[in-house]
């Protein structure tokens, strides 16, 4: 394929960014896990971390997955906030399936990435691959939380996350300036797990907790589709939860915040519809 038939495709490009995109995200946010999980978490003598470290590391992960794709497609990054723009903003239903194709393809090589990485350290500290560094790739309720408990937490960490995105990217609701809104997103990540990673690891995103849940499955942890701290069958619930709660923090937004704007500018987002013009 020549490199001007690859511009004149605009689908395939942000599906490329998608990938990319979420592949960084991935690579931050699963990587500084596996470097807190293996280096000692909870933080003791010689530790690499702590539980902010991953708060900021995910954040900051965020971000830089922002500015990678956001240009091009628009940084959806997630399976919940590509679902919400489709019903909320107009975003072409025609992208959803290849946008949330290409965000579980980025997913699952940046967790392939960390786990074929790490995979000295992770043998030195667990190596049965036991659910003792299972939360190195995907997210479980802790210790005495519910699964309707978890189901709740999901909900509303995710109804967040696109409530205050929508928020970030209206070009009438006094956005971040410049090129900073992926910054604010980052930010917006560090808070949400500060404030909602407790109950269940703030998964928020189902292609940044199924598709690692997957890579790790097929790398040997044979109890990745479990909880943790449980028998329960709980790959699905990181799933479910976050696309009701997107569509949650999406009807906020539109019905308690938009609704009420000044009339809307005809103006591309940085996060949100994207139709990219083909590059000549």
């Amino acid at each position: 394929m020549t490199v001007d038939k690859v511009k004149r495709s605009p689908l395939l490009g942000e599906c490329s960014a998608e990938f990319l995109g979420t592949m960084i995200l991935i690579l931050f946010g699963v990587g500084v896990v596996a470097q807190v999980v293996t280096g000692g978490f909870p933080a003791t003598t010689g530790a690499t971390g702590d539980y902010n470290s991953i708060a900021w590391g995910w954040g900051l992960g965020v971000a830089m997955a922002v500015f990678v794709a956001g240009r091009v497609s628009g940084a959806h990054l997630n399976p919940a906030v590509t679902i919400a723009l489709a019903v909320f903003k107009g975003f072409s239903w025609r992208r959803v399936a290849p946008y949330i194709g290409a965000q579980m393809a980025g997913a699952f090589v940046g967790a392939l990435l960390v786990r074929w990485s790490y995979s000295d350290a992770i043998n030195r500290v667990d190596p049965g691959h036991t659910k003792a560094t299972q939360g190195i790739f995907s997210t479980s309720p802790d210790l005495g939380v519910s699964i309707p408990s978890a189901f709740l937490d999901q909900i509303i960490g995710t109804a967040i996350l696109v409530l205050v995105i929508f928020a970030l990217t209206s070009a009438v609701n006094n956005p971040p300036l410049g090129n900073t809104a992926p910054l604010f997103i980052g930010l917006l990540v560090v808070a949400i797990g500060l404030g909602w990673g407790a109950n269940a690891g703030y998964a928020i995103n189902p292609a940044r907790d199924f598709a690692p849940r997957v890579a790790s499955w097929l790398t040997g942890y044979e109890d990745a589709m479990y909880s943790v701290h449980g028998a329960e069958l709980y790959f699905w619930l990181p799933i479910v939860a976050p696309l009701i709660g997107g569509l949650v923090g999406g009807f906020l937004f539109v019905f308690g915040i938009e609704r009420f704007l000044p009339a809307a500018i005809t103006e591309p987002a940085e996060i949100g519809v994207v139709e990219p013009t083909p590059l000549r």
